[in-house]
């Protein structure tokens, strides 16, 4: 069976580079209430693992005997939370002022009033739901509950407002109890998002509690380390890829972890079509142009497609260049526009991590393999794009 696993959110057989973020969580786990690792934070771009993280952190949780709950941010994100904490047969108290919370499931909570906000009404839903848990016997003492959230960045202000509010509460009640922190219940939240978009976030003046998270940016996997991962996984399944062999698979990947995942499962499928042991340089090239492939579309489209339709003419013109950096100057050039034109597109895709300063007046693609995969997507023309 082929042990790479390139499907989203699918564990991958080697958690290569990211050991620190997995010590980071067990520590906490291990430290008691009030451990920094209990808040995290971890940013990333599109294909560097963020959901594979979610899922690791949540199978550590369980094996301490911790309540799990994942979710995915979007509306509603409160009212799910909630309902996933709620007993069967537990239903909260119905009062006869408004404003009112539904949850699928779960009667109706009115549980503020007019002067109240949606924002409050949730985190003390929420709150309440949490401490319910938290007192069950099924929690041993120093357990809890994980909430895993990814794509936070589509997460809305009320949504998180409401789970800070609801967490700071808890964590106080806890404090207040006469048990030492190892025996005291807690909680923790892994939240996961695309960088730009978390900035926005953070930023947020009300929402202190994810500045005072512990930040993880998942980034470039070290070469060497992707190599002996890659050579581990191929003998884990019997074949043999040499040191040669998986150091040129290394550069391949330029370290992303995505690609690791691609160019593993495809040079390791061309190797078992042909029925061999040993990988040959021909699995390693026809490997390749599949990985290529299915990268562009699964990363370097998605990005592309987000841009406005004039960071795409900058991108398009910046990707005659190839992976090497580009000048501004050149860029706004070939597209015909200012020079003001290009440093504004120049900003905007700093901000959106899709390029970055190499140098003074020079930009690159932060996605490997991008200029190759617009040379595709871009039209002989320098100004347009097929998009």
């Amino acid at each position: 069976m082929n042990p790479f696993k390139p499907t989203a959110g699918k564990m991958p057989p080697v958690l290569v580079g990211r050991q620190n973020i997995i010590e980071d969580f067990q520590e906490a786990l291990d430290n008691g209430a009030g451990a920094p690792g209990r808040l995290m934070l971890i940013m990333g771009q599109r294909g560097y693992g963020k959901t594979v993280m979610l899922t690791e952190l949540r199978r550590l949780a369980e094996q301490h005997g911790w309540m799990t709950i994942s979710e995915t941010a979007s509306e509603g994100l409160t009212a799910r939370l909630i309902s996933a904490l709620t007993p069967k047969g537990w239903h909260m108290e119905r009062a006869t002022v408004s404003p009112s919370v539904d949850i699928p499931g779960i009667a109706s909570a009115s549980l503020g009033n007019a002067s109240i906000s949606f924002d409050d009404t949730a985190a003390l839903t929420l709150r309440r739901a949490i401490d319910e848990a938290l007192g069950s016997r099924k929690l041993k003492k120093g357990g809890g509950i994980l909430f895993t959230i990814d794509e936070t960045q589509a997460a809305t202000p009320e949504d998180l407002i409401a789970i800070a509010t609801a967490v700071q509460h808890v964590i106080t009640d806890q404090d207040l109890s006469d048990l030492p922190d190892s025996q005291k219940k807690g909680v923790a939240f892994a939240f996961a998002g695309l960088p730009s978009l978390v900035d926005e976030l953070v930023n947020n003046k009300v929402l202190t509690f994810l500045r005072r998270s512990l930040q993880r940016h998942l980034g470039d996997v070290p070469l060497p380390d992707v190599k002996n991962a890659l050579i581990e996984s191929f003998a884990s399944s019997g074949k043999e890829l040499g040191e040669e062999a998986a150091a040129r698979c290394a550069r391949l990947t330029s370290g992303y972890p995505y690609m690791i995942q691609l160019v593993g499962y495809y040079v390791w499928q061309s190797a078992q079509r042909d029925k061999r042991d040993v990988v040959t340089e021909t699995d390693i090239e026809r490997g390749f142009a599949d990985a290529l492939q299915a990268f562009g579309d699964a990363v370097c489209a998605p990005a592309f497609d987000a841009l406005p339709s004039a960071a795409k003419k900058f991108a398009c013109a910046m990707a005659e260049d190839g992976p090497e950096p580009s000048k501004v100057a050149d860029i706004g050039e070939r597209a015909g526009k200012s020079r003001s034109w290009a440093n504004k597109y120049r900003e905007l895709l700093i901000a959106e991590r899709f390029v970055e300063q190499t140098d003074y007046g020079y930009v690159r693609f932060t996605i490997p393999h991008m200029a190759q995969y617009l040379s595709h997507r871009c039209t002989e023309k320098r100004s347009s794009c097929t998009i």
